[in-house]
């Protein structure tokens, strides 16, 4: 079965968000299966080890997000395991959001901010849009 795409609208605001200054990357999921519709910014799985692959080619070099010993540093997270984790929060702010509100009631948008990132989340009917941004220093 084919997965629906987000509308055109969604996907021109989140290309001009990943254009913005401190924009590390947007993810689009899919909020049922937590499938990736789209990303950028992050690496998946097949990237990491390409990139693992690319390392032991090249002497003394480094790769982007990786330290000179040719590790990932630490922080720096592949896209499955940030939508896994995207989907996980979701998932358990809904059920807190149930449980007080009622079974009418649902987040329209999820907002974490950590010392070296802030997460948007904006949870829709089929797809959940997310930005991570350099937290902005006061």
């Amino acid at each position: 079965m084919q997965q629906a795409s987000p509308s055109i609208e969604t996907e021109a605001l989140l290309a001009r968000l990943s254009q913005r200054p401190g924009v590390r990357s947007t993810l689009v999921l899919s909020r049922d299966t937590g499938n990736i519709v789209r990303s950028s910014g992050l690496l998946s799985a097949d990237d990491i080890e390409q990139e693992s692959a690319a390392l032991h080619e090249q002497v003394n070099g480094t790769l982007p997000g990786q330290d000179t010993n040719g590790t990932h540093k630490k922080g720096t997270r592949n896209v499955e395991e940030v939508a896994k984790l995207v989907c996980d929060f979701v998932r358990s702010a809904s059920n807190m959001i149930e449980s007080l509100n009622g079974d009418h009631d649902e987040a329209k948008l999820l907002r974490i901010r950590t010392k070296k990132n802030e997460i948007v989340i904006v949870p829709d009917a089929k797809f959940l849009a997310v930005v991570i941004h350099d937290t902005p220093t006061a």
